[in-house]
């Protein structure tokens, strides 16, 4: 296995197309590394970047100890799997596996010895002597996952490769991928716009916005301390809620002040300054007295969605507000009714208005 580098690494499309600036990345040997971000933020083409699919306009891309920048997709030593199974449908599930090594004229025992031994991590043993169209969605996938595995790559390169499978088989295949990282130990990079896989799937997780890293952290890093307010609202779910506002000087401190609240910050002020406040839906809490006051939220429940283990509540705050609350299954919540929720000062988070840079807090 072996470490990816990129360094400095811009790819822009003869359309204008700015699908990735100023990049540098690390992927450590032997990490899975997760690249996550909205539709059209670069996480693709960076995959592709480093597969050699696509060439970069500048910059430098390192497998190991090799500057690959030039070489072609054959030379790299990777292996990729993409959102199509792109499985040969005439061929049985051991021919699949064998083919790649077939291309490379490599000896049938050692072929034989490799197919056997990934069907075997893989579970896929029975159904060696099966075509595809005799095999499940997940199965195929575990089918185009092996074909990957059996060349014994470098690294290994995934986009979106369980985006095709239903809620429940995506969250069997999301676990048996991480134990077979844990396994062979093997550096993967994973593509995916799901923050979900890319939270209980990473080592560490790359968050990107129109071609541009924003933050790269451990999961729960990324969740605890976002970099700016775009991480913030894309990493957790629900997402973060954010009121507008300004932080000023306090006595104590700082104060964030607005139309619909008002919450003392551990934060130093020289000056008042437009700022974000943020607060996830799980740091909202009901306050059954009703009562105005620091840190209070007052407002009118216009939607419930009963989960089971929680209730989601969407409150309609004054100035047009909205703020979206978790509550416990048995707390009584209606539509029109009107309530309180209360923010925690140490559970806030504040944003810079005019770039939506983090504003450190006190402890923090």
């Amino acid at each position: 296995m072996a470490r990816i580098a990129l360094e400095k690494v811009d790819k822009t499309y003869p359309n204008g197309y700015v699908a990735a600036s100023g990049l540098d990345l690390e992927i450590a040997d032997g990490e899975l590394l997760v690249l996550v971000g909205p539709s059209g933020s670069g996480k693709s083409t960076i995959l592709r970047l480093i597969a050699g699919l696509e060439g970069v306009t500048a910059g430098t891309i390192r497998i190991g100890d090799r500057d690959v920048t030039a070489l072609p997709p054959q030379e790299r030593d990777i292996a990729m799997v993409f959102q199509s199974y792109a499985l040969y449908p005439h061929m049985t599930v051991r021919q699949n596996l064998g083919f790649g090594l077939r291309i490379r004229k490599m000896p049938s025992a050692e072929i034989a010895r490799r197919v056997a031994a990934v069907a075997e991590t893989l579970g896929l043993s029975e159904v060696l002597d099966r075509r595809p169209s005799q095999l499940s969605g997940g199965q195929r996938q575990r089918v185009a996952l092996g074909r990957a595995i059996v060349r014994e790559p470098l690294a290994f390169l995934f986009d979106e490769p369980l985006s095709n499978l239903d809620a429940q088989l995506r969250v069997e295949t999301r676990a048996e991928l991480s134990r077979l990282h844990r396994r062979l130990g093997a550096t993967m990079v994973y593509v995916t716009h799901d923050q979900v896989e890319a939270m209980t799937l990473g080592d560490r997780v790359a968050v990107l916005k129109d071609g541009v890293l924003q933050q790269v952290a451990p999961p729960m890093e990324l969740y605890r301390n976002p970099a700016n307010r775009f991480v913030a609202g894309f990493i957790g779910s629900p997402a973060m809620n954010f009121i507008d506002g300004a932080i000023e000087p306090a006595a104590d401190g700082c104060r964030f002040t607005s139309p619909v609240v008002t919450l003392p910050v551990a934060c130093a002020a020289a000056s008042r300054e437009p700022a974000v406040l943020g607060v996830r839906p799980q740091h909202l809490t009901l306050d059954g007295s009703g009562t105005n006051g620091s840190g209070a939220l007052r407002g009118q429940v216009v939607l419930v969605e009963p989960l089971g283990s929680e209730q989601i509540v969407h409150v309609a705050l004054p100035n047009d507000t909205r703020v979206v609350a978790t509550v416990p299954p048995d707390a009584r919540v209606a539509v029109d009714e009107t309530i309180t929720l209360r923010i925690a000062p140490s559970a806030a988070h504040l944003f810079r208005a005019h770039d939506g840079r983090r504003i450190a807090l006190a402890g923090a």
